[in-house]
């Protein structure tokens, strides 16, 4: 990360993140990470993420830690109406609203629908995520990331071939809905500067899940056949695999004929892309479970770790399988700031990295209401 008095892409801009655990707040980050000032309102208990852990650092949970930086923590309950009011106090100077509130609180509230929000607050672009959306069969429902992956497919596509489907450790339907819901806010924005209205970003764990289901979701409304589990195999690339070499496996993804061509010649088996059966990506494809043999037998043959940089140098996609130790300690990661240290912070880094205002970390996670200001005093910088 560069110096913390840089100026982001989004000085200037005012966000209040009025949602919990994972999807909003990290949609939220994002914007702060490149400049914006963002306002995190909590109830009295706080996000219950806070909670998550061990670890804690600071009294907070680390995944806490990892989606919450570059904020300020304002404590509003609103269950209350006066607590309200300064909520919508705040939207009307605000740029962005990022929230997950039920539909049923809204109406506890007295708000008939999500679309109030921009119809009261005009220039406000408001991000609302949930997890089904507002409508349909699902509508209404609450979302979690797993149930999600269950219910979208994506469960049912990873795990080994022939075992039982397995959750992907990754919080990715969450993850992917905070990316979508960080892009909404700044299409809604850049829409704004031509028209001078917000308007409403409607953003699901569902959606988002359905979006990522590349390319089992094609493949089937093209074929009609039901993808399943291909454990690190690839439905539509041979060979993309883990191969076991005399010393540490590697993953070995080739996309074109060039590339296996160049694979075979560093296993010393150039005669197999002159094999019809192997020729082209379409034959190792019908005939995959054939290469399959012949490739691992040529990697048993070789030494991972000498033979992975070969490949790579060669320009074969070959990788050796490190744990997450590895990576967090690794110079490739200390080079490119994908693990920042900051004074007291340790987390993620940026992966957007701007040449002119790139990202920086100019706040820690803040503290549970750490932030007031009066009734009536300006709560954004």
């Amino acid at each position: 990360m560069t110096s913390p008095t840089s100026m982001g892409a989004l000085h200037g801009l005012k966000v209040v993140d009025a949602s919990r655990v994972l999807a909003g707040p990290f949609a939220a980050q994002i914007l702060g990470d490149h400049g914006a000032d963002v306002l995190k309102v909590e109830a009295p208990e706080g996000d219950e993420c806070r909670g998550f852990g061990p670890p804690f650092v600071n009294g907070s949970s680390a995944y806490f830690n990892a989606v919450n930086r570059n904020k300020r923590s304002l404590v509003l309950d609103l269950g209350k109406p006066e607590d309200r009011e300064r909520l919508f106090a705040m939207l009307q100077s605000a740029d962005v609203l990022i929230e997950n509130f039920k539909l049923s609180t809204l109406k506890s509230w007295n708000i008939p629908d999500a679309g109030w929000f921009s119809r009261f607050f005009p220039r406000l672009v408001h991000c609302r995520i949930t997890g089904f959306g507002d409508y349909g069969p699902y509508g209404g429902l609450p979302g979690y990331d797993a149930a999600v992956q269950a219910m979208t497919g994506l469960l049912s596509i990873n795990g080994e071939a022939g075992g039982e489907p397995v959750r992907m450790g990754v919080p990715v339907v969450d993850l992917t809905t905070g990316m979508n819901a960080a892009m909404a806010a700044l299409l809604g924005l850049q829409a704004r500067s031509r028209t001078g209205r917000g308007q409403m970003a409607d953003i699901s764990l569902y959606d988002s899940a359905v979006s990522v289901a590349h390319p089992f979701l094609t493949n089937f409304l093209h074929s009609g056949k039901v993808p399943a589990p291909t454990g690190n195999q690839h439905a539509n690339i041979v060979p993309y695999n883990v191969y076991r070499t005399r010393t540490k496996p590697l993953f070995v993804a080739v996309a074109n004929d060039r590339l296996f061509a160049k694979l075979c010649k560093q296993l010393d088996v150039s005669h197999l892309p002159q094999d019809e059966r192997f020729s082209t990506n379409r034959a190792r494809v019908v005939n995959r479970e054939s290469l399959e043999v012949e490739l691992g037998k040529a990697f048993l043959g070789v030494d991972g770790e000498e033979i992975g940089p070969l490949l790579l140098a060669d320009g074969v996609p070959a990788a050796p399988i490190l744990d997450i130790q590895s990576v967090a300690e690794s110079e490739h990661a200390r080079v490119r700031e994908m693990v920042v240290r900051r004074e007291d912070y340790v987390g993620p880094g940026n992966p957007i990295k701007l040449s002119d205002t790139p990202a920086t970390i100019r706040r820690p996670p803040p503290e549970l209401g750490s932030f007031s200001a009066s009734a009536n005093e300006s709560v954004f910088l």
